[in-house]
């Protein structure tokens, strides 16, 4: 199966959807390991990125999209467009990501 074509625009240049086969979506929530939370306390002291928050929201936003992917696949779908991410705070240590579009076939 060739690649799914994912993209936040309602169309993909050059192609026409024929159909429309819905809501696509995918989520994850994360939690960061003690130990990593407080290197992380401790960097926010100096300043500057913040790196093992940060490679566990580009972990989490993978996963989020590579379960979305899943379902479109599930349904058949040539792309997913509309994509959207989401981000939301589930408690003081956890976050989720969702990421979600409208499946749809191409010609």
């Amino acid at each position: 199966m060739p690649d799914l074509i994912m993209t936040t625009t309602e169309g993909v240049a050059g192609r026409e959807v024929v159909q429309t086969l819905g809501l696509v979506k995918g989520s994850t929530v994360r939690s960061k390991h003690v130990g990593s939370d407080i290197v992380a306390a401790l960097r926010n002291l100096v300043g500057g990125e913040v790196k093992e928050y940060a490679a566990l929201l580009t972990g989490a936003r993978e996963q989020a999209l590579d379960r979305m992917a899943a379902e479109a696949r599930l349904l058949g779908a040539d792309a997913v467009v509309g994509l959207r991410l989401e981000t939301s705070t589930i408690t003081h240590a956890a976050s989720e990501v969702v990421a979600y579009g409208t499946a749809v076939k191409l010609r």
